[in-house]
């Protein structure tokens, strides 16, 4: 039959379109369901490619408007602003080019994208509404896999307009550099966006709920990039929350209601009333799963997540989900390289390959603030509440040449081990090139390096890679540079 496949993958995110390609691969017959425009979902569209990309242009502006400091003649560092739609077209191009060749891939492997969206009506059936209007259903004989990602989604209260009140989504579209901007939520994509636009010259202020920024990171790193943001002007209010956001023709005003520390509610704090040309909501994404008749076929469902065991399986026999839509009762990071990961150990389950589970222990988190973070393992706290006699290691990224050259001191790397056996529990960095620079965390702990073996892994001179190694010397007391 004609629209007959092994398998049927629903959404070509990072996820679905990796999920595809190994399938395709493997020798498996694969068909892709995606209603946008373009292959790549929230990663390669609105989410990871586009910020980072607006971040590069940042990088850019600072080092131009440091012209005089590195010795640049013909530029006049304090004339130099940002050019929006030139950042913009640039962007597009990088976004355009990387969507054209997930497309050659799907043609390489001979995959076909099925323009339209997706209905669940079996564990073997799909039906798709296509953009014309008319239906096509095709059927996945091994098996059908939900990679219909996330989306932005708000707070209790607080409204978005998409124009004044904006998500990411539209924050990476702005035609204009706003004078100030409150963002609500200060996990990576709000820090993120608090760098770009601090950088491009708005004024920024991070309003998040819980005590510290970045609350999922190590709380050394929290108070390293608190410091940062203060002194590259950005406001920082934490322990408060934005009770109400209102739209007007000039701006956003906004309630942020202070927690109260001296009651176990925090309830009672002070509130203010402040105004911001713009708000970003930055308090998380939820799943994308309205419409996809999960439901009706009894799926398991949580919060609108779809359930799913450590192969990915669903309840219902033939139906298997990856990626941001997922919840498998643990740790599940939104992440694209989580989400390429899953899709990879899947196709090859579906193909008869024997596979492991994923070690979501071992995740790399990466956040490409200014200073950036990257991180894998336990913090300094989870160790210790695990009942790990914890030792420490940490050295600044002020005291190696290669960050003096590059003008990039702040920041350090931390060591979290374990004192009987010296194994390496988790890595924690915040500064230049952190999340190119945890790929050796992710393999330490992979391989259940310990200290002692790290101290001995030669380290190249002169690199950022440095700090790594004289971090580890620094958990057994002898750090050579401080």
């Amino acid at each position: 039959m004609a629209n007959e496949y092994d398998v049927v993958v629903i959404g070509a995110g990072t996820g679905g379109y990796v999920a595809a390609i190994r399938g395709a691969q493997l020798g498996l017959k694969v068909a892709v369901v995606e209603r946008q425009k373009a292959l790549g979902g929230t990663c390669l569209i609105w989410g990871c490619i586009p910020t980072k990309a607006l971040l590069e242009h940042a990088h850019a502006l600072k080092v131009a408007q440091g012209a005089t400091e590195w010795g640049l003649l013909g530029v006049d560092g304090a004339a130099v602003t940002i050019d929006m739609p030139a950042v913009h077209a640039r962007k597009d191009k990088i976004v355009s080019g990387l969507t054209g060749g997930v497309e050659m891939l799907f043609r390489k492997n001979k995959i076909d994208w099925i323009k339209g969206t997706a209905r669940l009506t079996g564990k073997h059936g799909v039906e798709v509404t296509l953009h014309d209007g008319t239906r096509q259903t095709l059927s996945a004989t091994r098996e059908i896999i939900v990679a219909t990602g996330s989306a932005p989604r708000s707070v209790p209260g607080i409204e978005a307009d998409r124009k004044k009140i904006i998500f990411s989504d539209e924050a990476i579209h702005l035609p204009y550099v706003p004078k100030s901007i409150a963002i609500m939520g200060s996990g990576a994509v709000g820090v993120e966006f608090a760098s770009i636009f601090k950088s491009y010259g708005s004024e920024v202020t991070v309003i998040e709920l819980l005590p510290r920024l970045v609350p999922g990171e190590d709380e050394a790193v929290s108070a390293e990039l608190e410091r940062t943001f203060k002194k590259r002007g950005i406001k920082v209010m934490t322990g408060a929350r934005v009770t109400t956001a209102k739209a007007g023709a000039k701006g956003v005003d906004i309630d942020v209601l202070a927690h109260d520390p001296s009651t176990s509610s925090g309830q009672g704090g002070k509130s203010q009333k402040l105004s911001f040309d713009l708000l970003l909501v930055a308090t998380g994404r939820g799943p994308v799963t309205e419409g996809l008749g999960a439901e009706a076929l009894g799926i398991k469902m949580d919060r609108g997540f779809v359930v799913v065991d450590q192969m990915f399986r669903t309840n219902v026999p033939g139906i298997s989900a990856i990626g941001d839509v997922v919840t498998m009762g643990g740790p599940h990071y939104q992440l694209a390289h989580v989400s390429s990961m899953e899709g990879i150990v899947l196709a090859e389950r579906i193909a008869g390959h024997a596979v492991q589970p994923i070690n979501y222990d071992h995740v790399p988190r990466c956040t490409y603030s200014d200073p950036e973070i990257g991180s894998v393992g336990l913090t300094e706290a989870q160790a210790k509440a695990a009942g790990h006699d914890v030792r420490i290691g940490s050295f600044p990224f002020r005291a190696l040449a290669r960050a003096r050259m590059a003008g990039e001191t702040d920041g350090f790397v931390k060591i979290v081990a374990e004192k009987k056996y010296d194994e390496v529990l988790g890595v924690h960095i915040i500064g230049p090139r952190a999340t190119e620079l945890v790929a050796e965390a992710v393999m330490a702990l992979r391989m259940e390096v310990t200290v002692e073996e790290l101290v001995r892994t030669m380290h190249a001179h002169p690199t950022m890679s440095e700090a790594v190694g004289e971090a580890a010397h620094a958990a057994h007391g002898a750090a050579i540079h401080i």
